[in-house]
C-alpha cells in the first residue's frame, strides 16, 4: 500500500506544481498560481504522515517506509530547483520569459555545477537518514525497523557513486568540440 502512496504522491507533486504554473501563466492568476506552488510542500506531508501512522499502528517497516523516508530527503532538497525549472519553461512558453538556461557543459562551470547538485544530493540523505532515524526511535523495535536501518547504507552508497561526477569533472574537466566556441555560461570568472 505504502508504494501506492508513494506513486500517488509522485503524481500530486506534478499535478500541484503544473496547476500552480498553469494559473500562474496561462491562466494569469498570480496570487492563486503562487497559493498552489506554496502547496506543493503538503504532498511530502502527506507521505510522512501515512508513513509514521503506518509505524505506529504496529506495521513492520518495509522496503516502501525506507523509500518514503528517501523520497522525502530528495524531494525537499530537489524540489526548490525542479519548481524552478518548470517555471522558467512556463514563463518562457506562456509569458515571453527568457529562454531557460541548461547546465553548464564544459569546464569549470560544468564542475561548478555538479559540486551544487552533489550538494544537495548531501542536503537530501541527511534529511532521508534523519527521517529514518527518527522512525527508528518512534517505533523503539529494532526487529521492527530493520528495513529502515539497511537504507541509511543505501543512500550511503548512493551518495559515494553521486561523487564521482563531481569528482571527475573537477579532475578530467569536459571540454568542448574542436570548432566550437564555449558559451558564456561555461565561462567561470577567475577570483
Amino acid at each position: 500500500m505504502l508504494i501506492a502512496v508513494i506513486a500517488g504522491c509522485e503524481i500530486g507533486f506534478w499535478v500541484v506544481l503544473a496547476a500552480g504554473l498553469v494559473a500562474r501563466y496561462p491562466l494569469r492568476l498570480r496570487r492563486t498560481g503562487a497559493a498552489l506552488l506554496m502547496c506543493v510542500p503538503l504532498v511530502d506531508v502527506v507521505l510522512l504522515t501515512v508513513t509514521v501512522v503506518d509505524l505506529r499502528g504496529g506495521a513492520t517497516a518495509g522496503f516502501g517506509h525506507g523509500l518514503s523516508a528517501a523520497y522525502v530527503g530528495y524531494s525537499v532538497a530537489f524540489g526548490h530547483s525542479m519548481i524552478r525549472w518548470a517555471d522558467e519553461r512556463f514563463a518562457h512558453r506562456f509569458a515571453g520569459g527568457p529562454p531557460p538556461g541548461g547546465k553548464p557543459e564544459h569546464g569549470r562551470a560544468r564542475a561548478a555545477y555538479e559540486w551544487r547538485e552533489f550538494v544537495k544530493a548531501v542536503v537530501a540523505t541527511a534529511l532521508s537518514c534523519g527521517i529514518l532515524l527518527l522512525m527508528i526511535a518512534i517505533v523503539g523495535d529494532a526487529d521492527r525497523t530493520e528495513q529502515l536501518s539497511g537504507w541509511l547504507t543505501r543512500l550511503g552508497v548512493v551518495l559515494a557513486i553521486w561523487s564521482l561526477w563531481p569528482i571527475t569533472y573537477t579532475i578530467w574537466p569536459a571540454k568542448p568540440e574542436k570548432g566550437s566556441a564555449a558559451s558564456p555560461a561555461d565561462r567561470t570568472p577567475r577570483g
